[in-house]
This record gives C-alpha cells, sequence and structure tokens, in this order.
C-alpha cells in the first residue's frame, strides 16, 4: 500500500501549488469570451476611438495648450493631464495584450478539469492539502528506505544501544558511589535526630542492587531500604515492618531535619524553604510530643514550618497558633481559620489538654507551657 502511494504521487508528478494554479486557469477558460469581451470593451473605452478617454484628454491638452499661451499657471495642469493618458494608454494597452492571449480552447479546459479532478481524488485520499500529500510521500520513501536497508540500520541502532548502555553504566555507576557515602552520612544524622526525639534506637541505610541490565531504572540500579533497631539490644528489621505509627512520626521528622540539616549549608544566605507537617503527633504523647515540638521549634529557626497538630505539647512550641473550625452555615460547611494569641490561645490550648470544660487547672497549665515554650 505505501509503495502505491509513493508510485502515485510519482506518476501524477504533483507540483506545491498546482491546484491553485490550474483553479485560476480554469476561471479564465470556462469564461474566455465573458473576458475577452470584458477586456476589449475596456479597451476600446480608454484607448480607442475618437471618443475615448486617451483621445479626449489629448484634445483637452491641446486646449489647455493654447490657453496657457495667456494664463501660465495652468502649466501645472497640463503635466496633469500628460501624466494621467500615460497612465489611461498604458492600462488600455495591457488590456489589448491580455485579452489578445486569450485562447477558447475547449481541450485545454478539458485537460484542467481532468487534472484538478486527480488532485481532488489524492486530497480526500491522502490530504486535505497538496503539502499534505508531500509530507506522507516524505514519509513513506523514509520507511521504504528504511525496509529497504534495514540490516544496516539494526546495525546502527545496535551501536547506538550500546553506546547508551555504556554511558548510563558509567553514570549509573557514578551515582551509586555517591549515594553510598551519603547513606552512611544520612544514617548517621537520622539515627542522632531520633535519638533526640525520645527514643533510643538504631538506624541505618541499606543499599543493594546490582549493574545488571534486569535492574535498571530511570533513577539507577540501586535499591535503598531504611533498616531500624526501636530498642536496645534488638536487631534490625526494615522500618515499616516493626516501627509503630508514633515511631514513624518521629523516623519521618528525624529524616527532614537531618536533609534540612545538609542542605542548609548548601543554600545561599537568606534562602528558606517551607516545611510543612500533617498529622506529626499520630501516635505520640508526653514526653515524645514534647521532644517532637522542640525539634519543630528548631527547624523552625531556619524554615518556615507549618505544622496541623492536635497535641498541646506541640502547639505551644508555635510562634503563631491558627484555629481551624468548622460550622455550617445554611446548610453548608463552613471552614475558617483565625490566628489567637493571649487568652484566647491560653483557652485553646486548655481545650486541647483538659477537653471541652474548661477548669482552672488546665488554663493554669495551658498559660505555664506556652510561657515554657515560647
Amino acid at each position: 500500500m505505501e509503495a502505491d502511494q509513493v508510485a502515485y504521487r510519482h506518476e501524477s508528478k504533483i507540483q506545491t501549488g498546482e491546484d491553485e494554479r490550474l483553479d485560476a486557469q480554469k476561471r479564465v477558460l470556462a469564461n474566455a469570451e465573458k473576458i475577452y469581451s470584458a477586456a476589449m470593451h475596456a479597451f476600446d473605452l480608454l484607448y480607442e476611438g475618437a471618443a475615448s478617454t486617451s483621445a479626449s484628454l489629448r484634445s483637452a491638452q491641446k486646449h489647455l495648450e493654447e490657453l496657457i499661451r495667456y494664463e501660465p499657471k495652468f502649466q501645472e495642469g497640463l503635466a496633469a493631464l500628460e501624466s494621467a493618458r500615460i497612465s489611461i494608454e498604458d492600462v488600455g494597452a495591457s488590456l489589448r495584450d491580455y485579452a489578445g492571449a486569450i485562447e477558447a480552447s475547449p481541450e485545454r479546459l478539458a485537460e484542467i478539469e481532468d487534472r484538478l479532478s486527480l488532485l481532488d481524488r489524492l486530497k480526500r485520499k491522502y490530504g486535505p492539502t497538496l503539502e499534505d500529500i508531500f509530507k506522507l510521500g516524505v514519509e513513506v520513501s523514509k520507511k521504504l528506505s528504511e525496509k529497504e536497508n534495514k540490516d544496516g540500520i539494526l546495525q546502527q541502532l545496535r551501536s547506538e544501544l550500546a553506546t547508551a548502555a555504556e554511558r548510563y553504566l558509567q553514570a549509573a555507576r557514578a551515582i551509586s558511589k555517591k549515594r553510598y557515602e551519603a547513606a552512611k552520612k544520612l544514617g548517621k544524622l537520622v539515627e542522632t535526630e531520633i535519638n533526640q526525639l525520645a527514643m533510643k534506637s538504631q538506624f541505618r541505610i541499606e543499599l543493594g542492587g546490582t549493574d545488571e541490565e534486569s535492574n535498571w531504572t530511570a533513577s539507577g540500579f540501586d535499591q535503598a531500604e531504611y533498616l531500624i533497631s526501636t530498642n536496645p539490644g534488638e536487631p534490625m528489621h526494615p522500618l515499616e515492618e516493626i516501627a509503630s505509627g508514633g515511631e514513624l512520626s518521629r523516623v519521618m521528622l528525624a529524616l527532614k531535619a537531618a536533609v534540612e540539616s545538609g542542605s542548609a549549608k548548601k543554600r545561599s544566605a537568606g534562602a528558606q524553604r517551607t516545611l510543612v507537617f500533617d498529622e506529626i503527633d499520630t501516635g505520640i504523647g508526653g514526653r515524645a510530643a514534647e521532644a517532637v515540638g522542640k525539634k519543630l521549634k528548631e527547624l523552625a529557626h531556619a524554615h518556615q514550618i507549618v505544622c496541623v497538630t492536635h497535641l498541646p505539647q506541640i502547639a505551644t512550641f508555635a510562634d503563631h497558633h491558627y484555629l481551624i473550625s468548622k460550622k455550617q452555615v445554611s446548610g453548608r460547611t463552613r471552614t475558617t481559620v483565625s490566628e489567637i494569641s493571649g487568652e484566647e490561645r491560653t483557652e485553646e490550648i486548655a481545650r486541647m489538654l483538659s477537653g471541652a470544660t474548661l477548669t482552672d487547672t488546665s488554663l493554669k497549665h495551658a498559660e505555664q507551657m506556652i510561657k515554657a515554650n515560647a
């Protein structure tokens, strides 16, 4: 089918813009008599005969020349008439030549109509324009060439694939080496951070995987696994297998803190990032929650921290406290966010401590916590 398309176009000898040129020729040939008559009538009125525009201008020029003998100021008008006469005679001559070249040729008209019919069929099948047919011809020719030279092309592709594979391995091995170095450093940093969050744990990042092609991915061939021992003397296991919800929350915070402490050195002075922690307090309370709050406060010295929490031990460390509440208005739920401070904040911390009912004890406790963690 593709070969037929190329041969069809080749035999048709299509030229760019051919359909537009043939359409113009067809209009002339189909209306040759009308066009000839219009051109010759215009020629007669402008150039031919005693009453033509050209003859009238010549007569006017003679009268004006006589007038100029007595009134020279019309010399400019005479020049204008001369210019107009020359322009009109040029137009008349063009009309005469054009009319003389018109031939009423039914044979040529039939050829053009046949040719346009062929082009229309091609456009319906491969178009919708001749330019589209040209593009298709180029694509099909390329495909045919590739089929005819498939052995050479396959050899070239295999060579390019081998070169790309070698480049991939060079890059992947270099990245792997850096990952092993970074994994050791990050593991130590995370372990230090975890032990500041009321956990006595060991933490290690273990890398595996080989450079076999079956392991290749867009990010290299390494596979990373986080190992942790949450209690002294216990063997290390994958983090997701043994860590509780509270432990996972603290490990995530430790990871964030460790990564940020390393990247902060590389950022320019004054550059600041925003870190968002949602439900970082899952599964923790008491001393662990206070440790998390202190760590968030520490991170806030270098970054903007946005933290969603239900624990007063964490909320009291905030520089700005926002209350999120929901209300029903006209049958629809509306969520509002408002900053609270002073007594209003103290009361909210007290509610977080003791529930909806406020007591003097909870209010005093809240006030003490806010002062201690400010």
